[in-house]
C-alpha cells in the first residue's frame, strides 16, 4: 500500500530530537571534551611526544568505565584525568601503582590536563593485577583474588 499525496502524514507528539529511540538524537549530542588516541591530531601527539615526562601514583582507575585518575608527584595537588586508550603496557593500572606519563590540555578551555603516553613502572606489591587480554569483571566489587 502506498500512501496517496492526499492522505495527511504521521507526525510525533514527541520533537525527534527528544525521542531516545530517534535516530536523530546523534545530531544534538556534544562532542566528547576527552581526547582519545583515535581523536587526537597528529600535532597534539607531537607535542606530548616532545613534552617532559612526569611521575605519580594512580589515584583510582575503572575498567569498565574506560578512565581514572593519577595523582602526580610532588606539590601539584590536583589529579590528573587518563583514559584507558592511553595506557601502554600489558597491565591494568590498579590503584597505588606508580607510573611515568606526558600531559595535554584538555580543550576546549584547555584548563584541565590529561595523562597521555602512561607507563607503569612499578606494580604496587599486595595488589591483584589483571592483563589486558583477561576478561572484564562485572563490577569492580567481584575481583577475584
Amino acid at each position: 500500500m502506498s500512501e496517496s499525496p492526499e492522505s495527511p502524514k504521521r507526525t510525533s507528539a514527541i520533537p525527534p530530537h527528544v525521542a531516545p529511540a530517534s535516530p536523530r538524537t546523534k545530531e544534538f549530542l556534544h562532542p566528547s571534551p576527552i581526547i582519545t588516541k583515535r581523536t587526537r591530531t597528529k600535532s597534539m601527539s607531537e607535542r606530548a611526544a616532545e613534552g617532559p615526562s612526569f611521575k605519580g601514583a594512580v589515584k583510582s582507575f575503572c575498567r569498565q568505565r574506560g578512565h581514572g585518575f593519577i595523582h602526580p608527584e610532588g606539590d601539584q595537588s590536583e589529579d590528573i584525568f587518563v583514559h584507558i586508550s592511553d595506557i601502554e603496557g600489558e597491565w591494568v593500572p590498579r590503584e597505588g601503582d606508580e607510573v611515568t606519563y606526558k600531559q595535554v590540555f584538555i580543550p576546549p578551555k584547555n584548563e584541565k590536563r590529561q595523562a597521555v603516553h602512561v607507563v607503569i613502572t612499578h606494580l604496587k606489591p599486595g595488589v591483584h593485577h589483571e592483563r589486558w587480554d583477561s576478561p572484564v569483571p562485572v563490577s569492580p566489587d567481584k575481583l577475584q583474588d
